[in-house]
């Protein structure tokens, strides 16, 4: 992916640098992988968007 200039997403780019390290031991793959929870934790809470059910349709 790229921004408006051009260029590569930095957090994108970031993100995809950490996911392709390959652990050294089982500690840092529990943190990789804690890190990756973490960054989907993330993401789902900026996409919440809950029903208003105070306020129907008619």
């Amino acid at each position: 992916m790229s921004d408006s200039n051009g260029f590569a997403d930095k957090n994108l780019s970031n993100a995809v640098e950490d996911l392709a390290e390959n652990p050294v031991n089982s500690h840092q793959a529990q943190q990789n992988q804690q890190d990756k929870n973490d960054r989907r934790h993330q993401d789902a809470l900026n996409h919440d968007k809950p029903t208003d059910l105070k306020h129907f349709k008619s």
